[in-house]
């Protein structure tokens, strides 16, 4: 992944700061809401850039750890915890190869980052997601759609994975693009909950909102308690 260089210097600004960008996308607070009811407690933002959901998290009430490969995201993110007065534990860190132990997380959230690859170096991000989720956790992420406008544009530099050379945003570098049944292959060894092909903002911006589940049973043999209630609903 190398987008995070252009983020980098967006972090830096302080109209990257703000906006969108400092405040927790509605779907990500609904389904943070709902797992939370089941006994969600610690929670891992993948990609948090300044925190607009690492801070937010904290503030409802979660164990709140953020991870992102720009230094000066996790900077920002590090000075505006202090300002709100909450803990959340920030790393800078590569996604595929995570400063956790196993089973650290009930709850991984990626929004808008982990398509930032080709399919190699996603397996590798999703196989840290696996190690670090405990089982019958839940992996919500973001994923661009062969919807998108922006699908097919600039160098295919990996199958369905582009890279425009003369962009002035993040699409140069690679941005990898999926249908449902590209879904569903590379998330291998998670149980899909739901997905939904959303067009944000920017007309033609589809991308794919999906929650996952990690199946699998707890050192005690019995299933875990967000799984077992999950699978009660």
């Amino acid at each position: 992944m190398t987008a995070h260089l252009y983020w980098d210097e967006v972090w830096r600004t302080d109209s990257g700061r703000t906006g969108d960008w400092s405040r927790p996308h509605p779907w990500v607070v609904d389904e943070a809401a709902r797992l939370q009811k089941l006994g969600a407690v610690d929670v891992l933002d993948l990609g948090c850039g300044v925190g607009r959901h690492a801070l937010w998290f904290a503030e409802a009430g979660f164990t709140s750890s953020g991870t992102d490969a720009s230094e000066a995201a996790v900077r920002a993110a590090r000075d505006e915890s202090v300002k709100r007065g909450v803990q959340v534990g920030l790393e800078v860190g590569d996604f595929g190869e995570l400063p956790y132990a196993d089973d650290s997380f009930d709850y991984v959230l990626a929004f808008n980052v982990v398509y930032h690859n080709d399919e190699a170096g996603l397996g590798k991000v999703l196989d840290e997601v696996r190690r670090v989720l405990r089982p019958g956790g839940i992996y919500q992420s973001t994923m661009l759609s062969k919807r998108n406008g922006e699908y097919g544009r600039g160098n295919e530099v990996s199958p369905n994975t582009f890279r425009q050379p003369g962009a002035t945003d993040d699409k140069v570098h690679p941005h990898m693009y999926v249908d449902a049944a590209d879904l569903l292959r590379l998330h291998a060894g998670f149980r899909l909950l739901s997905a939904t092909d959303a067009e944000h903002a920017k007309p033609g911006s589809f991308h794919w909102h999906c929650v996952f589940e990690l199946p699998g049973e707890d050192v005690a043999g019995t299933n875990h308690g967000l799984f077992a209630q999950r699978a009660g609903e």
